[in-house]
Formats: C-alpha cells, sequence, structure tokens
C-alpha cells in the first residue's frame, strides 16, 4: 500500500472539482481514499467546500471522517448540515462515536438530531452514554458488543451471536451474563468451537476477567489495558451489570491526549491548544506560567541584591550564577520528570523516604562528578583561587542534591493530593529551583569565604 502523501496540487484539483461541480470526479477520486487521509484533505478546505465533499460521499465513509477532523472543523461542517443529515452520518457510527459528536451539538438542536436517527436502539443507546461524564469510562465506552446469557446452551449462542455480530465493527471478545445481565465471565471460541451443542455456557466459560466501573477514571482504565495487554475491556455500573466495553483505539486517544496534555505543562502551557488557535487563546494558555517565571526572576534578583557584600569583594562569583541557576533548573527537571512517568505508569513503589534517599545518593555522585570538571575549569581557565574555586564546587553539590530532592518530593507531595504531577515538570520545579540555588550559593559563599 502505498502511503498517502497530501500536496499543494491536490487540493488545488479537489477545490477545482467541487468549485465546477464535478461530482463523479469527486467520487472517483476519493474512491480508495482510507477516511483518516480524506479527513486531511478537508482540513486544509473552507467550511462550505468541505460540507459539499461531505454531502456528496457516502455516510458510512463520511461519519468516520468526522472523527478525524479537527473540533472546530467539525463543528463548521456540522452547522452546515440540517439535522436529518447530521443523523445520518450518527446512524453509521459506533455509539461512543456518536455520542461525542452529539455532546458537541448545540443544546437546541440535540433532541431534534437524535429523534431522526433512524434505528430506535442505536438512538437509545447513545442517549445512555450522553448521561455519563466525559471523564470516566462510561463516557469512553461503546455499547457495541456481543454477550451470552449463561443459561443458554451453545447452539442458541451461536445463533445469538450472529445476530449482535452483525452490529459490531470487531469482536473482541465473547461476554457472559446472567439473567439480570451482571458480567461473569468470557467466552473462548475455541471451547464454544469444540464443545457439543447442547453443553450450557455456564459449564465452560471462564469466570475470570477484568472489568472496570462506569465512574472509572479513563486514565485507570488505560493502565489496566496496558498492565494486562488488553484490546478491549467489559464495563459495568454499580450492581456489576455489563453496560459497555472500551476498545485500545480509545484508550490510545486517552493516552496521546494525556501525553499531549503533559508535554505541554512541562513547557509552561497551562490548557491544551493547538498552533493554529487564535492569539487569544494562545496568550491565554502562556501568559500565566510566564507571570510565575517572571516573579521567580524577581525573586532570584532580590536573592542577589541581598548579598551584595559578597558580590563587591568577589565579583568574579557573578561569572558562575548562569551555571547554578542552569544546573538546578536542569537536575530538578529531570528528576521530576522520571517521577512523573513513574507515576504515570503505576511503577513508584517503596518508601518515600527510601526513593529520598537515593535521589539524595544519585545527586551527591553526579554533582561530585561535575563539581570536579568545574573545579579544574575556573581554576584554570577563569584563575580563580582555590578557596573560590572550592567554594563553587561545595554550593554545585549542594545544589544539584537538593533539586533532585525536591524533582522528586513535589511529583508525589501532588500526586497524593490529586494535583496532576506533571506540573512539576514545567517552570514551577524549573524557577523553584533557580531560587533555591541562588539563595544556597551565595549563603554556601558568605560561609566559606567568612564574609
Amino acid at each position: 500500500m502505498t502511503p498517502f502523501k497530501l500536496s499543494e496540487e491536490l487540493i488545488a484539483e479537489i477545490e477545482q472539482l467541487i468549485e465546477n461541480q464535478k461530482d463523479s470526479d469527486l467520487r472517483i477520486l476519493l474512491e480508495e481514499v482510507h477516511y483518516a487521509d480524506i479527513a486531511e484533505i478537508i482540513d486544509e478546505l473552507n467550511a462550505d467546500e468541505a460540507t459539499y465533499l461531505i454531502k456528496l460521499l457516502d455516510s458510512d465513509k463520511t461519519s468516520d471522517v468526522l472523527t478525524e477532523l479537527d473540533d472546530d472543523v467539525r463543528e463548521a461542517i456540522l452547522g452546515n448540515l440540517s439535522a436529518k443529515e447530521i443523523a445520518s452520518e450518527l446512524g453509521e457510527l459506533d455509539t461512543d462515536d456518536a455520542a461525542d459528536i452529539i455532546s458537541e451539538l448545540p443544546d437546541d438542536i440535540v433532541n431534534e438530531v437524535i429523534s431522526e436517527i433512524e434505528d430506535r436502539e442505536h438512538a437509545r443507546d447513545i442517549v445512555d452514554l450522553l448521561r455519563y461524564d466525559d471523564n470516566s469510562a462510561g463516557g469512553l465506552m461503546a455499547k457495541e458488543l456481543v454477550k451470552v446469557n449463561e443459561n443458554w446452551d451453545v447452539l442458541k449462542c451461536v445463533k445469538e451471536m450472529r445476530a449482535q455480530a452483525e452490529y459490531v465493527t470487531r469482536v473482541h471478545s465473547i461476554y457472559v451474563v446472567d439473567d439480570e445481565d451482571k458480567l461473569k465471565g468470557r467466552l473462548s471460541l475455541k471451547d464454544l468451537l469444540t464443545t457439543s451443542t447442547r453443553t450450557h455456557i455456564s459449564e465452560v466459560y471462564i469466570p475470570k476477567v477484568d472489568s472496570v466501573s462506569v465512574n472509572e477514571k479513563p486514565e485507570e482504565v488505560a493502565k489496566i489495558m496496558s498492565k494486562y495487554d488488553l484490546e478491549a475491556i467489559p464495563v459495568v455500573d454499580e450492581i456489576g451489570r455489563l453496560v459497555g466495553r472500551i476498545t485500545i483505539d480509545d484508550i490510545v486517544d486517552v493516552i496521546k491526549e494525556e501525553a499531549e496534555k503533559d508535554y505541554q505543562m512541562a513547557a509552561g502551557i497551562s490548557s491544551d491548544v493547538e498552533a493554529d488557535d487564535s492569539i487569544w487563546d494562545l496568550t491565554k494558555a502562556r501568559l500565566p506560567w510566564l507571570i510565575i517565571g517572571m516573579f521567580g526572576g524577581i525573586g532570584a534578583a532580590s536573592i542577589i541584591n541581598s548579598f551584595q557584600v559578597v558580590m563587591l569583594e568577589f565579583p568574579i562569583l557573578l561569572i558562575f550564577v548562569p551555571l547554578i541557576q542552569a544546573t538546578a533548573g536542569n537536575v530538578g527537571v529531570q528528576s521530576s520528570a522520571i517521577m512523573v512517568q513513574g507515576l504515570a505508569n503505576d511503577s513508584v513503589k517503596g518508601e518515600i523516604l527510601n526513593r529520598l534517599l537515593k535521589e539524595f545518593l544519585l545527586g551527591l555522585i553526579n554533582g561530585g562528578v561535575i563539581a570536579l570538571i568545574v573545579l579544574l575549569i575556573s581554576h584554570f581557565a577563569f584563575q580563580t583561587s582555590y578557596l573560590i574555586s572550592i567554594t563553587i564546587c561545595i554550593a554545585l553539590i549542594t545544589v544539584i542534591i537538593i533539586a533532585a530532592l525536591i524533582g522528586t518530593f513535589i511529583p508525589i507531595f501532588l500526586d497524593k493530593r490529586g494535583i496532576d504531577p506533571a506540573v512539576a515538570t514545567g517552570p514551577f520545579i524549573t524557577t523553584g529551583n533557580d531560587i533555591f540555588g541562588i539563595l544556597i550559593y551565595f549563603s554556601i559563599a558568605k560561609i566559606v569565604l567568612g564574609i
């Protein structure tokens, strides 16, 4: 399969065909193009051209295209479609994707769209999903699945599975429930095929099955599916009834969104934004952390100002201020990044004191190596006295150890209080360590140099 490549020539050709209303040529051109690639094309068109394509192509393809579009592009297209046209698109989607799109619609047309969906059971499932919080397993799950009753025999089970599988894009597992729809276990396809048709499912199903509650956080669901290498996981309600399933493609989206959020927080961006967002949105996302950094800089300047006597007597100390700040910031970010990653993967085990002791020893080793290098460079390249060189080295080792301890402790502290520890990998930890680094540096200089 040749990878799809978007080009200016292709976009220009499609725009020309739309302008001239060459519908048959457009259908032929896009017939073999994957829906994800069509979404990429639509992102380059204006709202009217995008709507034209959506209306032109079959709903079984364009429904999937809608799920791949950026939110603002999809919103513009849906605003140009009638309630009946939107319902036609949603009727081709799995319930979770359909519910996600409906939740983005204005409240005044939601009921109208739902009433236009021809498959009433599909519509009821969508409405059922809308009642769950977006940030929960219930808001993430789909209603499409294959389930069998433990009291059925194999023959009836196969007949029911055939009927259910018609509405399921991919069958990952066969779930077993009791008469009250409570999840009992899962059914092996091999056992089903090699068992007598008169055997009851209760005799062959596997009672052990991983599941999650409708109220579970998506991040926790991702951890469970990752840990046990699951392609899908059933979702149960408060009394254990099977109400849906979450598939690996949904979890990949969760992991991607979480990674993007953590990356932006680490870069000092306070909300989810993209490069194409408005200047106002980008300003709101960036400015808060820049202001925090500004106050951090003012704090560092105030600390330096309070040590004027030290600087006046040993002005060469100022040369190494950037080294102290950079080292403190880098060590803090390294330690916090490793800790945040460990917390996200649920791999941080043991007592906090043991973790801090490990970071102390690591900081001591790293600080010793860096201090030795700086000792040689400062003495021979900058012609500093041994006393000043030793002062700088002691300060470096101390700064590295404290920055490592802060970078380790803060994420754990935030996590235990329900705050996203990714905050600790951004300007927050860098600015804090810069200030501590300067304070430690000049305090040690004052002590060692006897000022």
